[in-house]
């Protein structure tokens, strides 16, 4: 059988802050994120599958990034630990959807996160193969596996 690659689109908004940072994006800001995420795989090959000739269903590959981070990060404020202290405690009508995350929510942070989360929920015979994250029309961050083994 063949090795195919199939990709699907996901857009965002997102708020962070680069905490000790020594440009303009040390205060919280946000962009409209494009993240494209392809997976790899043969196709099944099993006649009585309802997916077959497919890798995955874009439709299950779109659930899956959904869940795991599209609902999750779609107009969040997210910062690191050492961050923590610039939400405050009383205000959760303004700052409702907040995640203080282990890591700098730079480009290259998220693409790291999301390649974890994603790793660990893709079916068998499927492998993430590569991510791009757009931030802005003109700057985006890749992640690619055979860099990542």
């Amino acid at each position: 059988m063949s090795m195919i690659r199939i990709t699907k689109i996901f857009k965002f908004e997102t708020a962070h802050a680069l905490a000790g940072y020594d440009g303009l994006c040390k205060h919280i800001h946000g962009h409209s994120y494009e993240l494209q995420v392809t997976i790899k795989g043969e196709p099944i090959a099993d006649p009585s599958s309802p997916k077959m000739g497919m890798v995955m269903d874009f439709g299950d590959l779109k659930q899956l990034v959904s869940r795991l981070i599209v609902d999750r990060y779609d107009h969040a404020l997210v910062l690191s630990e050492e961050s923590r202290h610039l939400v405050p405690e009383h205000n959760s009508d303004l700052f409702g959807k907040v995640l203080i995350v282990p890591w700098q929510p730079s480009s290259e942070g998220f693409l790291v996160d999301f390649a974890r989360v994603l790793r660990a929920e893709l079916p068998g015979g499927v492998t993430l193969h590569h991510m791009l994250l757009r931030e802005t029309p003109s700057s985006f961050a890749e992640w690619y596996a055979e860099d990542n083994l």
